[in-house]
């Protein structure tokens, strides 16, 4: 092994050392101690937790074991290994930093950073090329199969069903709301880390000016241009559509350009969640 790959090694589980902590600290100090279940394996092992005392670092170890044993066989070793070493990690940390106790008793502040310190962890595992174990490999085996659907909404599918358990283990409503607000900034810091802010706008533009409009477009937002052909069906006539994507900030810009080249311009605007090519994501990069 060279010595750049020895490099990239270690900085993936020094990733994975640090996100494992982040992990443990948003468990112990935050959800657990405020009786919230963020669903998955963690959320399991908080439940059974609280109804045989057992700690919940160990039990999320344990828990694992089966679902180790899936990843290994759809995966395989290389793979398993960085993951075993995460779910260790977190399972030493949490139950470590369990004695500390809640940093807070307000469930709505305890739901927020609780639930940003494990999702943005669980990114940070996710492109070291590990995962925390337990459900996390679950999703990346749905994944395999239904590739369209986004990780974190994955994640909310499965982690709502087992809070919802929450409910009947602590006998209480508000902390299956509060473990609910968890798994949704879960979900969205999550999909944050993974696929980042390049949340794009789409746009069709059909005037009289094409070329003007597209010249202002490459010279003022400094953004590519494809012209594409079409044709009005009622009156026959052919036309240039200008399309384009740009990042979302800079939408309003085109449009004040449309609206001062072609106040009469036909135009269309949707959003574009993932954009691949120059200056977005690789297209070659794997998805996660």
């Amino acid at each position: 092994m060279d010595r750049k790959r020895i490099r990239r090694k270690v900085q993936s589980y020094l990733m994975i050392t640090l996100a494992s902590l982040a992990y443990a600290a948003g468990i112990s100090l935050f959800l657990d101690p405020n009786d919230l279940a963020p669903g998955g394996i963690t959320g399991i092992a908080i439940l059974i937790g609280r109804l045989t005392g057992a700690g919940t670092g160990m039990l999320i170890l344990l828990l694992n074991i089966p679902l180790l044993i899936l990843g290994v066989w759809k995966f395989g070793w290389k793979f398993i290994l960085s993951t075993f070493y995460a779910i260790f990690a977190i399972s030493v940390a949490t139950d470590v930093l369990a004695p500390v106790g809640a940093l807070t008793r307000e469930p709505m502040l305890a739901a927020v950073a609780g639930g940003t310190l494990v999702a943005a962890a669980l990114g940070v595992v996710f492109r070291a090329g590990a995962t925390t174990g337990g459900m996390d490999i679950v999703i990346k085996v749905l994944r395999l199969k239904f590739p369209h659907m986004r990780t974190g909404s994955l994640f909310m599918i499965t982690d709502v069903m087992i809070a919802s358990l929450s409910g009947f283990v602590f006998g209480n409503l508000e902390v299956v709301l509060f473990a609910l607000i968890a798994i949704f900034v879960m979900s969205r810091v999550l999909d944050m880390v993974l696929y980042g802010m390049d949340e794009a706008k789409l746009l069709y533009i059909i005037s009289d000016n094409p070329e003007r409009i597209a010249g202002r477009i490459l010279g003022e937002i400094d953004i590519g241009v494809t012209y594409l052909q079409g044709k009005g069906a009622y009156s026959s006539q052919k036309k240039q559509v200008i399309m384009c994507v740009t990042k979302k900030q800079q939408a309003p810009g085109i449009e004040v350009i449309v609206k001062e080249e072609d106040p009469h311009a036909f135009m269309i605007v949707t959003s574009a969640s993932e954009i691949y090519g120059e200056g977005y994501k690789n297209i070659f990069a794997e998805k996660i």
